[in-house]
């Protein structure tokens, strides 16, 4: 054999033997919860993204809305929720930390490593404010799982929702990826409204640290087009967006379906009452606004703190349709943080693994062309505890976290750059545009 045919020999050899040992180092990940967060030092984080003094705790419960108006059989019937719920964990709690196993929009299998105790119990030694949190079109209760487990290290009971019909599991993106639309439609401030009367007024694990006065929702694209409903902001459909959005033809059954569509606040349609213990919602990309979907007299009436969170090149949501809900939205209390240079995927959780190796279907549900993911969760983390905090516990010193200049860039002026927000340290408040209803009180 010659020297040429030797080392060829090698290399094809040595080949194989890498992609045995890559495809066994893989299989070997698979068994691993994968780490997304990365310890990283806190001077480069803003400061409400810092852990609180709480270890956390998370149940899986699986609830039934009974009744449900169920889309695909035009009947009612019973509509299943399965909820993730992170809360304060007993001081006595120690053990293991659990995962999180879900899958992507191509059906790929994938487990998340959590900052979470499973099934541990509950710290008794407050009371909690419940928040209630919703991903979008499509989804999984744990996309938002950092802003769960945050929330909860800071003293709240955070209940996530797999909306069913809406989930990865749920719709073959692929082949039939509309198939759940008419039902998240329908459903979405429904199941947020039911899970928030259902911590505060059933019997559950949590029961007796409830805080029953006090509670926030937020949402994700369909989510937050959720969230804006249940805080007031009623829906809006005429025959066209009706027609549109769930295909339907038949010009007496669309303004039926118009009809009911056309509900508010969790599902009511005479003299709507928002809930009185919601006290703050977060939509990020809310769905709608660029379709007009909601009515604009109300949400002149809406009287809830909220915080719209957006891209400023979102193509899905649309960002002057968010702007429109924002400037719409009548609460004195209302904000608008503005990700410049960013789309849709502002909230989700960094991308798994086994996204990253698929294709635009499973990284696009996650990726950021001009973000890092890490850096918009913890901003995320560090925003909507400080609006939970400022507006649901009523800690008037976090609303400092709320009070800022409209840009974040630090503009050099005079020689010299102007301060970061509050919050923020220095050079790290960059990219970002912020927006209030009230003027600053600095």
């Amino acid at each position: 054999m010659t020297t040429t045919h030797t080392l060829k020999a090698l290399s094809k050899a040595l080949l194989l033997a890498t992609g045995c040992l890559t495809a066994s180092t893989v299989f070997a990940d698979q068994k691993t919860p994968e780490q997304l967060y990365p310890p990283l030092t806190s001077e480069v984080l803003p400061e409400l993204a810092a852990k609180g003094s709480y270890s956390v705790g998370v149940q899986t419960l699986d609830l039934v809305n009974p009744a449900q108006f169920d889309p695909a059989t035009q009947a009612k019937k019973d509509r299943p929720l399965k909820v993730e719920v992170w809360y304060p964990a007993a001081d006595s709690a120690n053990a293991p930390l659990t995962s999180y196993s879900d899958i992507t929009r191509t059906g790929k299998t994938f487990t998340l490593q959590a900052d979470a105790m499973r099934d541990v119990a509950i710290n008794n030694k407050e009371h909690y404010p419940v928040i209630v949190l919703s991903h979008g079109y499509t989804g999984y209760r744990t996309i938002m799982y950092y802003l769960g487990e945050h929330l909860a290290s800071h003293g709240y009971i955070v209940a996530a929702i797999d909306h069913t019909d809406s989930t990865n599991a749920d719709v073959d993106f692929k082949n039939a990826p509309f198939s759940g639309f008419f039902s998240t439609l329908i459903n979405r401030s429904r199941d947020q409204q039911f899970v928030l009367n259902y911590f505060n007024e059933q019997s559950n694990f949590a029961s007796k640290q409830v805080d029953n006065k006090n509670a926030g929702v937020i949402g994700y694209s369909m989510g937050g087009f959720g969230a804006v409903n249940t805080i007031g902001g009623c829906y809006d459909f005429n025959e066209q967006t009706t027609a549109m959005f769930t295909g339907i033809k038949d010009p007496a059954q669309i303004k039926q379906v118009q009809q009911l569509l056309n509900s508010c606040a969790g599902g009511q349609y005479k003299n709507p009452q928002v809930d009185t213990r919601i006290k703050a919602m977060v939509a990020f990309a809310p769905w709608g606004g660029q379709h007009n979907l909601f009515n604009a007299s109300a949400m002149q009436n809406i009287k809830v703190p909220s915080l719209y969170i957006a891209g400023s090149l979102d193509d899905i949501s649309g960002y002057e349709g968010i702007k429109n809900l924002y400037n719409q939205t009548g609460s004195t209390d209302k904000y608008l943080l503005t990700y410049k240079n960013a789309r849709h995927n502002i909230a989700p959780h960094p991308a798994p693994a086994i996204a990253k190796r698929s294709s635009e279907l499973d990284i696009g549900h996650y990726y950021e062309p001009s973000w890092s993911m890490r850096t918009l969760n913890e901003t995320n983390k560090h925003f909507v505890l400080a609006m939970m905090d400022c507006h649901v516990k009523g800690i008037t010193s976090q609303c400092e976290y709320l009070d800022l200049p409209q840009n974040g860039d630090q503009a050099v002026v005079n020689g010299k750059p102007l301060p970061a927000w509050h919050g923020f340290d220095n050079r790290f408040s960059t990219g970002m545009d912020w927006q209030q209803a009230k003027p600053r009180t600095k």
